[in-house]
């Protein structure tokens, strides 16, 4: 047989529910020149029952192998590979049918060594998870940088949907098991010279399985992994990373003068929130999800820039944790 353009690799831990419906999505495809990749990353539930379901109409191999982490998990897929170019989606994704479609005749018109793609927020999706992907993706609270149309900062591709070249893999070697694992990848591959682009059409559905407190705390862990990223890469830190902490910092001012000054300094608060829900209202046309899309953004802009002014505090003021000699020698893979 002879091997596939492209190779999707998924690591899964305890998704047996999310992995069906992936790979339903997978089986779905209008062009099918893929393999598909499952590695159980040490998971209690595997998801036999999906793979039993799918595996004969998909070029399907399923391993199983002990829990270290999503990283390692996609390396150990990476090294059972065939394809030229290699997919990754999280498991908790659902893919388009014209995904790799879309992706071939991108690719066949304007090549690249890496790329990444949007995501969106499926139909069929809850009203907290339309919130949430609202929060992640709008302009107004992360500044387009998750593949938006309008972006403050280059584009970088995430591991839910990202690709990259066999000859990328061999040059810059896999993921290392860190947070923010994707964006050190993205920044290995372009420090590297390989040319990097967004494909705007080949987007995916996230479904971003959290509620509002798993969402608070993944995103806080977001803040304070891009001062892992700084001391990696000093150049790496933009202005629209530190918003959020510039946000949370003005958004306290304003509560403590309203209190013991005016009440009028809540006015700045107001006006946002009101921007985020006519956004959400303009975007979603739904006014239950524009109503959640407001805490899904507050949780968003105060969780980041809390664990981003944590980490600033420790790693930079106070020099505290992994140290910066220890970084750069992680950045060498020593």
């Amino acid at each position: 047989m002879a091997n596939p353009r492209y190779s999707v690799i998924v690591p899964v831990y305890n998704r047996n529910d999310e992995v069906a419906d992936l790979l339903e999505s997978l089986n779905n495809q209008t062009e099918r020149d893929f393999e598909v990749i499952l590695v159980e990353d040490g998971s209690t539930i595997p998801c036999t029952d999906a793979v039993e379901k799918f595996g004969g109409n998909l070029d399907l191999h399923y391993y199983h192998k002990s829990n270290e982490g999503r990283s390692i998990a996609r390396n150990y897929g990476i090294e059972r590979s065939r394809g030229d170019m290699l997919i990754f989606f999280d498991s908790d994704c659902v893919i388009p049918e014209d995904y790799f479609e879309k992706l071939s005749k991108a690719l066949g018109s304007k090549p690249l060594d890496c790329f990444g793609g949007p995501d969106a927020a499926h139909e069929s999706f809850s009203t907290v998870q339309k919130a949430i992907n609202f929060a992640m993706t709008s302009f107004l609270t992360t500044g387009g940088i998750r593949g938006g149309k309008v972006s403050l900062e280059k584009f970088t591709p995430r591991s839910f949907n990202m690709g990259y070249s066999i000859e990328v893999y061999n040059t810059t070697g896999g993921f290392r098991e860190m947070f923010s694992e994707d964006i050190d990848m993205s920044m290995r591959i372009r420090n590297a010279g390989f040319k990097i682009g967004l494909i705007r059409d080949a987007e995916v559905f996230h479904k971003r399985r959290i509620d509002f407190k798993k969402f608070m705390r993944q995103v806080y862990v977001f803040g304070m992994s891009r001062i892992t990223l700084k001391l990696l890469y000093p150049d790496s830190l933009k202005a629209v990373h530190a918003l959020p902490a510039v946000a949370v910092v003005a958004g306290m001012a304003c509560i403590l003068l309203a209190i013991f000054l005016s009440p009028w300094w809540l006015l700045p608060i107001g006006i946002y929130l009101a921007a985020i829900f006519i956004s959400a209202l303009a975007s979603t046309r739904s006014l239950k999800i524009a109503v959640l899309a407001i805490p899904a953004s507050v949780i968003q802009i105060c969780g980041y820039g809390c664990g981003f002014l944590k980490a600033w505090f420790t790693k930079i003021v106070l020099r505290r944790g992994r140290n910066i000699e220890e970084e750069i020698e992680m950045r060498r893979g020593k």
